[in-house]
């Protein structure tokens, strides 16, 4: 196993979860005391969790946070917000759907990371020791959660009447 691979793997999730908290929480802001954002609320909570995970794994492994990608993955929240507040300055339907797309693709990358770290702590003994099932049902659960939100403000945007 290449530790500069591992190393650049965990740290590019890594920063994935950063943006995805900082993106749930622009949510959260700009829908306050809305279902929507209780439901974010709870979501972040799950997904800083899994970030708590994925840091433990990462310091077990002798992987050290990576600033660049850090650094690379707060400038890319900031354009993403920037995106959305072009499209959508209101922080109306289209803004919601494009976030909560952005936040379904990263659930779904994350998944994929607890199965591939799953199939790789097969032969990889280091790897072991996190139930990467456990962690997969949870980001399943994180998804299935926001889906029907995603849905709701895809029909917004899409409704005819307006």
């Amino acid at each position: 196993m290449s530790q500069k691979h591992v190393a650049t793997y965990l740290s590019d999730h890594l920063a994935g979860a950063t943006s995805a908290i900082a993106l749930m929480e622009h949510i959260e802001g700009a829908y306050p005391d809305t279902d929507i954002a209780r439901l974010i609320a709870g979501v972040r909570a799950d997904v800083e969790s899994d970030r708590e995970k994925l840091q433990d794994l990462a310091q077990a492994l002798g992987v050290v946070e990576s600033t660049p990608r850090e650094v690379a993955g707060w400038l890319g929240e900031r354009m993403a917000q920037l995106k959305l507040h072009i499209d959508d300055s209101s922080n109306g339907p289209l803004y919601l759907l494009e976030a909560l797309d952005g936040l379904a693709m990263g659930i779904d990358g994350k998944l994929a990371l607890w199965h591939g770290l799953g199939a790789a702590a097969v032969q990889t003994p280091s790897l072991r020791g996190a139930d990467y099932d456990h962690l997969a049902r949870r980001a399943q659960e994180q998804r299935q959660r926001i889906e029907p939100a995603r849905l709701d403000a895809s029909r917004a945007v899409f409704d005819p009447a307006l």
